[in-house]
């Protein structure tokens, strides 16, 4: 397998990885307003981070 094209296959992977962050993250948002919060849980932001950190790592592979 070529180099580019296993490349191609990590960025797939990273960015699916991306979208169960970001689903578990409003997961997490939708839970905490069912229990009357009233401000972002702070796993939330750490969710985010990541998913930020694999957006930037996808970036850098294509």
């Amino acid at each position: 397998m070529a180099i580019e094209e296993r490349m191609d296959e990590i960025k797939t992977e990273i960015e699916r990885l991306g979208e169960v962050i970001e689903d578990l993250a409003l997961d997490l948002l939708r839970e905490a307003v069912d229990q009357g919060a009233t401000a972002r849980p702070p796993e939330e932001k750490r969710l985010l981070t990541a998913r930020r950190a694999l957006e930037k790592a996808a970036r850098a592979l294509s």
